[in-house]
């Protein structure tokens, strides 16, 4: 059966401007001023069916220097995949403007965004600018996509997160199509924790690592995209569907495997890559070519995360193997 158009009356209330059905538009998040006193404007990209449906809200760069979430959501919109076939899709390519100039993860306050949910209105800078995000923006999602990379040299391979026992979530999870699926606890203040609490279905994607844009990770994001937005009815017929090579693997439970030694860092294997127990994951050495220490891994699992930096420290994080089954 055919969705009847949308009424005049099913206007978009979004940061002070009422948007109507059939409309694209560009809104643009006014936060905060430079200290000459420029203005720092976050534009909001808006594209509505005259078809009723859902709101999707697609967002990337919480954290300032997450490069390649902010490439996912550039593809989005340059494909015209955000022009939906019915409902809305609202895309905010980059939330952290100010860590994105800098190449930064934090506000110019020192806080992370990402920690700082649901806000205040007379807080810190990232403060106001949360409680201005969940009051004004928000609350016009049904469905949230945030993209995210894996923090300073860990490379994240492509994941979805979601918290257990949430039906809902899974089966979109599935749907999205990555090749792994991690179960994880909502941490306090965050952005995917602020959706739970007011029960708005959150995916959050990893992939890659911070200050880095990588073309398979990119890919992985926007064709996860597009099966969702196709499973919701909203993909445009224009839009080609990809599926998915394989179904995810479902991940219960991880460990970090630690540098017992410093030195250099020398990696043996891939992300994502399948590893049996005593496998040999890396070795470290020292710069002088007297000591190597081979690195095993200590189970049977998938490598979903990789130390890519050079030269590590004594107990730092150089891999996060599953500890489940292999699929």
């Amino acid at each position: 059966m055919q969705e009847k158009e949308s009424s005049q009356e099913e206007v978009l209330e979004l940061l002070g401007r009422r948007i109507l059905p059939g409309e694209s538009v560009t809104v643009n998040f006014n936060i905060a001023n430079l200290y000459t006193a420029t203005k720092i404007e976050i534009p909001v990209i808006v594209e509505r069916s005259k078809l009723s449906g859902p709101t999707v809200l697609v967002t990337a760069g919480i954290h300032g220097d997450e490069v390649n979430g902010v490439e996912v959501v550039r593809q989005l919109i340059a494909r015209g995949i955000n022009k939906p076939k019915r409902g809305t899709i609202i895309c905010i390519p980059i939330l952290n403007v100010f860590g994105f100039l800098t190449m930064n993860r934090y506000f110019p306050d020192g806080k992370d965004l990402n920690r700082v949910f649901p806000g205040s209105k007379n807080g810190s800078l990232a403060s106001r600018f949360a409680y201005q995000f969940v009051n004004e923006v928000l609350p016009c999602a049904d469905i949230c996509l945030d993209f995210h990379a894996g923090g300073a040299d860990r490379f994240n391979a492509p994941q979805i997160r979601i918290e257990k026992d949430a039906p809902r979530l899974l089966e979109l999870a599935q749907v999205f199509g990555a090749p792994f699926i991690l179960f994880s606890k909502n941490i306090p203040k965050t952005y995917r924790g602020m959706c739970s609490k007011i029960k708005t279905d959150m995916l959050l994607f990893e992939g890659g690592k911070s200050k880095n844009s990588n073309k398979d990770v990119a890919r992985e994001g926007v064709e996860g995209t597009i099966r969702v937005l196709n499973h919701l009815d909203m993909l445009s017929e224009k839009v080609e569907v990809v599926s998915s090579k394989k179904l995810a693997v479902v991940i219960q439970k991880s460990v970090w495997v630690r540098a017992k030694y410093s030195g250099l860092l020398h990696l043996k294997i891939q992300y994502g890559s399948y590893v049996e127990k005593g496998a040999f994951i890396a070795t470290i050495t020292d710069p002088y070519g007297t000591f190597r220490y081979k690195v095993k891994a200590p189970n049977a699992g998938y490598i979903i995360n990789t130390n890519e930096s050079p030269i590590v420290y004594q107990g730092d994080a150089i891999f996060h193997i599953t500890e489940d089954q292999k699929w």
